[in-house]
């Protein structure tokens, strides 16, 4: 990275600390596996210097480089995009089941695939979904601390703020991701376990109300999503199965639970791009019809999205639904990130894919009725300032969550 001057340097110092102490909370003895692009070496050694003041074992890193991600569609033969490295996976499901730690750096191009294969990408990514689901596996069900934290990519930089000079839009961005990730305040770590405390709040009175589905109203929008039986809302930070409380995802802004993947019906039109795996996704409306998605449709990237849905046979179904105020200071900046960490926590959103164990008793979605599965993850945003919420019980009565992109109180909810 260039650009670096002594404040920013301390200030990513900061979020390297709150990334160790607060995101994966590393316990001493503790492995640390760290997943990073090669730009965000300043943040990784900050990350290194942190947990090994508290106690690391070790930290050992993968870094990747976007760029060869271009040249293997590219350059590759064909045979290859169904191939994927199983001992790579292999290794790290190892390490990860005999209770290593890992944190994940993001700050991808959204449009460095741009112009590449479609149906080369779609087949490259089922392959390593396929070699990684045991991976995923162990962190949807909560059985290893971990986290994501956001890196100030110059490319991811340059797409967001694409009139702006290079240093200046780095710098952009660093501002945006240093108050989305509070580390700005004078004391981090308290404002991140206030807000958390928020956030458990308004899943704990979600869970009190036990909705049997919730109602999306908006221009374009007209969904009702249904939810497992005994489904768990869950928000900021969560235990693992160890007992080890993290925080999955920095920064976060969202309450979530798990639909039932034959009980989604309606239409639903996406409110803000979606940027997945290099590629940009805009205008996305489908219809569902008994849990699945009938009828796709997008401004720009339809043939990606529907590779995606096409995935396996779950990718057309909903894993996750999840509530975030238009009020939340990611929406409130204004900002188009073009990357899922910051989207998803500016607005409410579904997830097409895997359903998380966390969000049902027991954890093990394959004994849970109704949940969903799939070698896929997508969330895409679904709220804004013009959506309402409804909450729907079991014997019909509603009850308003949001009005206009804000929580509102009735008696027996008072978010």
């Amino acid at each position: 990275m260039t650009f670096e001057t002594p404040d920013l340097m301390a200030k990513i110092d900061r979020l390297g600390a709150v990334a160790v102490e607060i995101g994966v909370n590393l316990q001493p003895g503790q492995e640390l596996i760290v997943n990073a692009p090669v730009e965000a070496v300043p943040l990784v050694r900050a990350i290194a210097t942190h947990a090994y003041r508290a106690g690391a074992a070790d930290v050992l890193v993968h870094f990747n480089d976007q760029e060869l991600s271009r040249i293997q569609l590219r350059e590759g033969a064909e045979a290859i995009f169904d191939h994927a490295p199983g001992w790579r996976y292999d290794g790290l499901q190892r390490a990860l089941s005999e209770g290593a730690a890992m944190l994940s750096v993001t700050g991808t191009d959204p449009n460095l695939l741009a112009g590449c294969d479609p149906a080369r990408k779609a087949r490259t990514q089922k392959a390593h979904a396929v070699a990684g689901r045991g991976i995923r596996s162990l962190i949807g069900a909560f059985d290893v601390n971990w986290s994501i934290v956001p890196f100030a990519n110059p490319a991811w930089a340059a797409a967001m703020f694409p009139d702006m000079g290079v240093a200046e839009s780095v710098a952009r961005l660093w501002a945006a991701i240093f108050q989305a990730t509070r580390v700005d305040g004078a004391d981090p770590v308290a404002n991140w376990q206030g807000h958390v405390a928020t956030l458990h709040a308004r899943a704990k009175r979600l869970n009190e109300l036990r909705c049997a589905k919730l109602h999306f109203r908006g221009p374009g929008t007209d969904l009702h999503v249904g939810l497992v039986e005994g489904h768990i809302w869950h928000g900021g930070s969560a235990k693992t199965s160890k007992g080890i409380v993290c925080l999955p995802n920095m920064p976060t802004e969202e309450v979530f639970t798990m639909p039932h993947r034959a009980r989604v019906d309606g239409v639903v039109r996406a409110t803000k791009p979606l940027s997945h795996n290099g590629t940009l996704m805009k205008g996305i409306e489908v219809r569902f019809e008994a849990g699945r998605i009938v009828q796709a449709k997008a401004e720009a990237g339809e043939e990606a999205f529907r590779n995606l849905i096409g995935t396996d046979e779950g990718a057309a179904h909903l894993g996750e639904v999840a509530l975030v105020p238009d009020a939340s200071p990611i929406s409130q900046s204004g900002l188009l990130f073009l990357n899922t960490l910051f989207d998803e926590n500016a607005a409410s959103h579904i997830a097409i894919g895997r359903a998380l164990g966390i969000n049902a008793p027991g954890g093990d979605i394959e004994k849970i009725a109704g949940a969903n599965d799939s070698l896929i993850h997508v969330d895409w945003m679904i709220g804004s300032s013009e959506i309402d919420v409804d909450g729907i019980l079991a014997d019909g009565a509603v009850h308003p969550l949001m009005r206009a992109g804000a929580f509102v109180i009735d008696e027996r909810c008072r978010v």
